[in-house]
């Protein structure tokens, strides 16, 4: 048996839900379950390393802010600074799973590797998903072939890359998928199909930011068919120092939009074109009169934008828009 450890920090979510109904996988409060209860509820499994936790947050998913994404990823940093620690696993509600593995897989440095799950039934459901996506976390947390890829996370037997997810159903149990790409391996054989395009891992890292740093604000505007441009100037009002605009199609700027585009833009906001469709990328061509999101979907852009605002790294948002880091 090794004498490492995997650090397990919580934050809540549906995984430590508790309902007061067993046959009600809907009715529930998240985050109400320590981590001690989520250990226990894996039984003594004989193949897993020792595991220290710490609870950092018990929320619901939804009311995660971009301060909740500092601290954990610092939490994350300082865990894997022990010599003895093989890995870290976060537990998470499924609502914004995607926003922070991607935030974290920017921040953290390859290495040691880092797994985010979830679960989509609370731990006190028939069937709860959660103790066995912990389970098959931790171990993948602790295998070496984990290291360097990258933040994974680990759902519904699979291995995801958190530069590749999304949440694509509001109750499946496959909630959490990489659409685009696939998975990355097999949770429950703990083995790897692929490697995870790395390239991104580690592009802004922590050390950047200052310990009392927070990020600039950066909206999303969906624009519908009819949206009021004057969104944009009621976004500036409010001090956003950038706006991400979900589009129609290959993120097509309404000409009602455009005055107002560039009015934003001349008074200091930084606006990008995203699209509102689920898949495809959206053309950074230098003759658009706004920069495009590539191969970001608005959520992977606003907070590329933010860390390029934070940290005054020039170049940032457009090379991982092209899908580099």
């Amino acid at each position: 048996m090794s004498t490492g450890h995997i650090t397990l920090l919580t934050t809540g979510g549906t995984i430590a839900g508790r309902g007061a109904h067993a046959g009600n996988a809907s009715d529930y409060v998240a985050g109400s379950m320590s981590a001690t209860d989520l250990l226990t509820a894996l039984g003594h499994p004989d193949d897993l390393p020792r595991i220290e936790t710490q609870e950092l947050l018990s929320i619901d998913s939804k009311d995660m802010t971009p301060e909740h994404w500092l601290m954990i990823a610092r939490a994350v940093e300082a865990a894997r600074a022990s010599a003895s620690c093989q890995g870290v696993v976060i537990t998470h509600g499924t609502d914004t799973l995607e926003e922070t593995a991607w935030f974290l897989h920017l921040v953290c440095s390859p290495g040691k590797p880092v797994v985010l799950t979830a679960a989509m039934r609370p731990a006190t459901a028939l069937s709860a998903d959660g103790p066995m996506n912990l389970y098959q976390a931790l171990c993948v947390a602790a295998l070496p072939e984990a290291r360097n890829h990258g933040v994974l996370v680990v759902m519904n037997d699979q291995i995801l890359a958190a530069s590749e997810i999304a949440k694509t159903h509001t109750h499946a149990l496959d909630a959490i998928a990489a659409p685009r790409t696939g998975t990355v391996g097999n949770a429950s054989e703990r083995t790897f199909c692929r490697p995870p395009a790395p390239g991104s891992a580690g592009c802004v890292p922590l050390a950047t930011l200052q310990d009392d740093a927070t990020l600039p604000e950066v909206d999303i505007l969906h624009v519908a068919a009819g949206s009021r441009p004057a969104l944009l100037a009621e976004a500036h009002e409010r001090g956003c120092a950038g706006v991400v605009l979900a589009l129609p199609g290959n993120g097509s700027l309404p000409d009602t939009w455009r005055d107002a585009a560039l009015g934003a833009v001349d008074n200091g906001v930084r606006v990008i074109r995203s699209s509102r469709v689920a898949n495809g990328s959206v053309s950074t061509r230098t003759a658009a009169i706004l920069p495009g999101s590539g191969v970001l979907n608005p959520l992977q852009a606003r907070i590329a934008l933010m860390l390029e605002l934070a940290t005054g790294t020039s170049g940032l948002f457009a090379r991982l828009a092209a899908g580099h880091g």
